[in-house]
């Protein structure tokens, strides 16, 4: 109400200002009581409400980026308006060749349905204020403001009739102002598609850049047709590219006499065929008959409209696989060498399948991926021997959620293939198939910023370590009770997976995995971190640098002195405790992906 009151003060003082000025200066030329109100419209205090339309032209460009626009989702009731799915295709048609649009239902559309008058963008009053007249009585006259009310607005401005009275003397008037400056503007018609409109003439300008890219389109629309006979050569003529060229061609018959034919585009959706000039055409003769009536039966062809495509039904892929494999070697000898050493012979199998399920229309996407590494020393003397086994699967079923975050269930399960001793003792297994095996769950959220980065947490999680053959296998080496084959732990997972390609032949791939036990020492957080870097030399062979450290409170080894001998308790137990686990492998390997 404030705001209001001001507005009604500042319009009034504005117009006491022009009316002091105006009386004054029509006092000196004896202007008339017209000049008053050509004053009060100079000071835009009065109104008119006839505008006449901007001459719009906008480029090929301009229209594109106009229509894009104003083919926003927010911008419209429906998304599904036949309006603005026709925008939409004429923009792709005109960004994207080749030319197949819906010019028809555009130019065909009745434009004035959508239109909004520029005076719904501006809230009207009436404001009382004395209007002094110039001039004696005899020589008044009467002036109208008439707004003309649109059927399909309902917009009826009430007429007002300004009286003269004589010279020094005044009265109160009331005059139609603009009291605020609206900006949106909405059809009260239900058939309306836009939700608002945010400045004049749009529905013109919409109507002026589809024309605009319809006659754009229908100029630029080419197409090339190649004409072929009994010879081996292949005229190709251009339809609609304004070139008006004329093609060359011989016409060659069964006894291999030619013909000169010129062949070109004389105009839109037309063939020209010239014969060469100066050559003479005589019928085949029929025994007795003189010359033969031969003629050519032509069917007319309507190239007027587009012809209808058929509706070609694309079915998307959900499921893509992939398969990785990396095979390693590296081998050294020795013969007689002096400075001492043995020899090795080492490999590494590294093999990795991707299944990765995407299902736009129910927001359900899937990762997966199953890995087998399994790598083998040979030194000196000794024999072969195990020195990398993992054997694990990871999946993760998303559902959208919001921006690119997804509601996210995982499943992780680690294990080994053969069975581990501690070398060099090898007759105490120390892991097997199955033993230990680790099972994690968790249910949150999974973050994709791009495609090669996926960010997920899950504060309900659920982690499982088991050992089923005990008799074999010391189950305290992964933090299981003596009495037991099985350790729960209920928790919260982070894990991070990226591949950065800095170049295109060199890929850096991390995968972190952290694990926090909400009961038994959350600070204590347990750690897989797996890092590899892959540099391409060419199609089939790559450098290779792999490091993988792990970290879990609940596995401790025995702490060893200076002599590598244990360290004893006060009570005369070995001392153990949580250690940090490393291994790193440089090599170049045998690379294929399928």
């Amino acid at each position: 109400m404030r705001r209001i009151w001001l507005q009604l003060i500042v319009s009034v003082a504005t117009l006491t200002v022009c009316i002091n000025v105006h009386g004054q200066a029509s006092a000196d030329t004896s202007s008339t009581a017209l000049e008053t109100v050509d004053s009060l419209k100079k000071a835009v205090l009065i109104y008119s409400p006839f505008r006449d339309t901007p001459d719009i032209k906008l480029t090929a460009g301009q229209a594109v980026e106009f229509l894009k626009k104003y083919s926003r989702p927010r911008l419209w009731r429906n998304v599904n308006d036949p309006l603005r799915q026709a925008i939409e295709q004429l923009v792709f048609l005109a960004s994207y060749p080749p030319f197949d649009s819906s010019e028809t239902f555009l130019k065909n559309y009745k434009y004035d349905s959508i239109k909004i008058p520029w005076e719904r963008f501006y809230v009207w009053d009436t404001l009382q204020f004395n209007v002094p007249v110039v001039g004696p009585a005899a020589d008044s006259a009467d002036f109208d403001i008439n707004t003309t009310a649109e059927t399909d607005s309902a917009n009826v401005f009430t007429q007002r009739r300004y009286d003269v009275f004589p010279e020094n003397t005044g009265a109160d008037t009331l005059m139609l102002v603009m009291k605020d400056t609206l900006t949106e503007a909405v059809s009260l018609s239900p058939n309306f598609p836009f939700r608002y409109y945010s400045s004049p003439f749009q529905a013109d300008s919409l109507e002026t850049a589809v024309s605009s890219l319809i006659k754009y389109l229908e100029e630029r629309d080419s197409t090339v047709i190649n004409f072929s006979g009994r010879g081996e050569a292949v005229v190709p003529v251009w339809f609609n590219s304004k070139s008006n060229s004329m093609m060359r061609y011989w016409l060659k018959n069964e006894f291999n006499d030619s013909l000169t034919v010129w062949i070109g585009n004389t105009g839109r959706d037309t063939i020209g065929l010239f014969a060469e000039q100066g050559v003479d055409f005589r019928r085949p003769m029929r025994p007795g008959t003189g010359n033969a009536e031969a003629r050519v039966n032509v069917e007319r062809q309507d190239r007027s409209r587009l012809l209808e495509l058929q509706k070609i039904e694309l079915r998307k892929q959900l499921w893509k696989y992939r398969t990785e494999t990396n095979l390693a070697f590296s081998q050294t000898g020795l013969f007689n060498w002096v400075k001492g050493g043995e020899n090795s012979l080492s490999s590494l199998l590294d093999v990795t399948g991707y299944a990765d399920f995407n299902n736009d229309l129910k927001k359900l996407s899937s990762n997966n991926f199953a890995r087998l590494k399994l790598g083998f020393l040979a030194t000196g003397d000794n024999p072969i021997r195990k020195n990398t086994d993992i054997l694990e699967t990871n999946t993760k079923v998303n559902h959208k959620a919001f921006g690119k975050f997804d509601f996210s269930v995982i499943m992780l399960f680690k294990t080994q293939l053969l069975t581990g001793y501690d070398y060099p003792n090898d007759s105490v297994a120390v892991s097997k198939i199955l033993n230990p095996a680790m099972l994690t769950l968790g249910l949150g959220l999974d973050y994709k910023p791009n495609a090669q980065t996926s960010i997920n947490f899950s504060p309900f999680a659920y982690k499982l370590t088991f050992v089923t053959d005990t008799a074999h296998i010391d189950q305290t080496k992964y933090g299981i009770a003596d009495n037991r084959k099985t350790l729960h732990e209920s928790g919260l997972s982070f894990m991070i997976s990226n591949v950065w390609q800095p170049i295109p032949k060199i890929s850096l791939t991390n995968r972190l995995q952290l694990f926090s036990n909400y009961v038994h020492n959350p600070q204590n957080i347990d750690v897989d971190w797996e890092f590899t870097l892959a540099a391409s030399l060419n199609w089939f062979t790559e450098l290779r640098i792999n490091t993988h450290l792990i970290f879990d409170d609940d596995i401790k080894t025995t702490v060893l002195d200076s002599n590598k001998q244990p360290v004893l308790n006060t009570d005369g137990t070995e001392r153990k405790t949580a250690r940090v686990q490393f291994k790193e492998m440089v090599g170049i390997s045998l690379a294929f992906k399928f």
